[in-house]
C-alpha cells in the first residue's frame, strides 16, 4: 500500500517513494544522489530523478534545473587523512535566481519536513547559484 508522510506545517506531503529511495540510497548504495521536486497541483514532494553509483558530482549539478527550485541527496563517499573511507550525505535546497517567487517560498517553507522524513543526513548546504554547491564546498563540510 503506497503511503505518503504529511508535512504538517506546510499541508505538504511526501510520497513514500522518496524515503525508499533514500533509504536504497544510504544503505544499499544504489543511487549517488536522489533529486527531489514538489507538484504544485497535488502538494506532493516526489522523486524527480535518481543518479547511478557510477555518476559524478558534476553529472548531479548538471541535473539541476536552472529556473526551478529543487531539493536533492547526494551521498558523498572520500577518503580521510587516515586512510579511512567515509561517506556522508548532504541535502541541498536548491533554489536559482532565476526560478519564481512562488516556487522559493513553497521550498523553503516545506523543507524541513522533508528533511525529517529523510533521517541520516549529515549536511545542509543552500544553493542559489552553481558556485553555493561546488565541490570545494561539499569537501570543506566533509572534512
Amino acid at each position: 500500500m503506497a503511503m505518503a508522510f504529511k508535512m504538517a506545517t506546510t499541508g505538504m506531503w511526501v510520497a513514500d517513494e522518496c524515503k525508499n529511495s533514500f533509504m536504497e540510497m544510504k544503505w544499499k548504495k544504489v543511487h549517488r544522489y536522489i533529486v527531489f521536486k514538489i507538484d504544485e497541483k497535488s502538494r506532493l514532494v516526489t522523486v524527480d530523478k535518481v543518479g547511478s553509483p557510477g555518476e559524478s558530482y558534476d553529472d548531479f549539478a548538471a541535473s539541476l534545473p536552472t529556473d526551478d527550485c529543487r531539493y536533492a541527496v547526494f551521498d558523498f563517499d572520500f577518503v580521510t587523512v587516515d586512510n579511512c573511507r567515509k561517506s556522508k550525505i548532504f541535502f541541498i535546497a536548491w533554489s536559482p535566481t532565476a526560478s519564481r517567487i512562488r516556487a522559493k517560498m513553497l521550498y523553503a517553507t516545506s523543507k524541513d519536513g522533508l528533511r525529517r522524513v529523510l533521517d541520516g543526513i549529515h549536511y545542509e548546504v543552500q544553493a542559489t547559484d552553481p558556485t553555493e554547491m561546488g565541490m570545494d564546498v561539499i569537501k570543506h563540510k566533509a572534512y
